[in-house]
């Protein structure tokens, strides 16, 4: 197929994908519960993405296609007892005091919906820390002072970037862990809990990570990322330990973003504090575009503590909405995972000889990463798929895109120091003439 028209049918193919309804479905007891996802309608006919419960928690995910008439519950109650078998879950334990750190920029909006879900956490004991990064207004500001002042402290870090941001977080933190989240999500109830319950049954336990899953399904971008794996890690809690490399894992520890993602990870604070916090040269916000929590996981291990995910620590995730959102987002990704690898080798060249052993292997997995995915038209509705499958459409520009990030990460990381360091003299330079002036 000639270029010019594989792309046309790429484009048609991406107009052609519809919404996706989100919901959730409880079958504790013997009557299923079906409620929405966080911010959608009630459920009716149509496709349906469903996240299924077992006593409340997390336990597989479906997709669905209610007949028009038909009762939404029964239908995909039926389809869940099927496919998502009975589940024994021990108790969480008695999470440690924790403090929650959430960056943001120049979204109020998304920040109070996010703030609001973490308020509402049943932890027993935790700090919230918002860190304003890089701001242009007061608007974050004053809405902390507003709604959320006796429950949330206020944090500014005029350097930009999102791993800057995480480290001035991290600089205010009380807990003995400190758990990351996005402004753009919103956190189950039990989230905190199960995520930082880990760390008081382990004390080797460095990190953790849990199961992020889409809020909203409404535009062919989003539909689009989450078929093509989305944020999710699965179902099965698991933990990496570099005493004991994982045998599926031949790339481990490199191979970071299969342990979790950004938007859902806490750490041991004096262990994240011991490694120098993030790389601020990396994240969101700076020529790196990103791999700042992957940076994270990755110093972690190599000091020799341990990574448990668990998927019943949920947060739902607003997926970015436009075809130009996805392109960032494919560059981003590419540029991210150089990037985060740059970094660690520079801070860590100890882990050079490692690294090089699983280069080939390594450059294999990337290819994979980036391949597009190609199904017969009939098939190729870029409907949600299996977690970590990636068997959907991907289109060729995307691939691309990312192939062309990953070969522009090292290069954006040591753009990203430099202009770390003029803007940590430019920040030097304020000070010096204010204390001056105060003379």
């Amino acid at each position: 197929m000639a270029r010019s028209a594989r792309a046309q049918e790429e484009i048609r193919r991406f107009l052609d994908i519809g919404a996706v309804q989100v919901a959730e479905l409880d079958l504790d007891g013997e009557e299923a519960v079906l409620r929405p996802g966080p911010g959608s309608p009630p459920v009716t006919h149509g496709e349906v993405f469903v996240l299924v419960r077992r006593g409340g928690r997390p336990v597989g995910t479906l997709l669905g296609r209610v007949p028009e008439g038909a009762d939404a519950k029964a239908v995909l109650a039926e389809r869940a007892r099927a496919e998502c078998g009975a589940a024994v879950f021990g108790a969480p334990g008695q999470p440690p005091f924790t403090t929650v750190v959430v960056a943001t920029r120049e979204r109020a909006g998304q920040l109070a919906r996010a703030l609001d879900s973490l308020l509402a956490q049943d932890h027993p004991r935790f700090e919230i820390v918002v860190v304003d990064n890089a701001p242009v207004t007061d608007e974050t500001r004053e809405l902390v002072e507003r709604k959320y002042a006796e429950r949330v402290r206020y944090v500014c870090e005029p350097v930009p970037g999102l791993a800057a941001a995480h480290n001035a977080g991290l600089d205010a933190v009380r807990g003995e862990v400190v758990a990351f989240t996005d402004d753009d999500v919103v956190a189950d109830p039990r989230w905190l809990t199960e995520l930082t319950a880990p760390f008081a049954a382990d004390a080797g336990l460095g990190c953790s990570t849990g199961l992020i899953l889409p809020a909203r399904l409404t535009t062919p971008a989003q539909v689009l990322l989450e078929s093509h794996g989305g944020f999710a890690k699965g179902f099965t809690p698991r933990t990496y330990d570099p005493a004991h490399p994982p045998g599926d894992e031949p790339l481990f520890p490199f191979t970071a973003g299969r342990f979790g993602s950004g938007a859902n990870m806490a750490f041991r604070t004096a262990v994240l504090r011991s490694v120098g916090g993030f790389d601020p040269a990396t994240g969101a916000g700076t020529a790196a575009r990103g791999g700042d929590d992957l940076y994270g996981f990755v110093r972690v291990l190599a000091q020799g503590h341990r990574l448990h995910y668990t998927p019943y620590a949920l947060v739902w995730h607003h997926h970015r909405e436009t075809w130009r959102d996805l392109e960032t987002q494919a560059y981003g990704y590419g540029a991210g995972l150089t990037a985060y690898l740059t970094a660690v080798l520079v801070n860590r060249p100890a882990l050079l000889p490692a690294f090089l052993a699983r280069l080939p292997r390594g450059l294999a997995h990337a290819r994979t990463l980036t391949a597009v995915r190609d199904t017969d038209a009939a098939e190729g509705t870029g409907a949600p798929g299996d977690h970590d499958e990636r068997t959907h459409p991907w289109p060729r520009r995307l691939s691309r895109l990312q192939r062309r990030g990953m070969v522009y990460g090292p290069v954006g990381y040591l753009r990203a120091r430099y202009a770390l360091r003029a803007a940590v003299r430019e920040q030097t330079a304020q000070r010096a003439k204010t204390a001056q002036g105060a003379r």
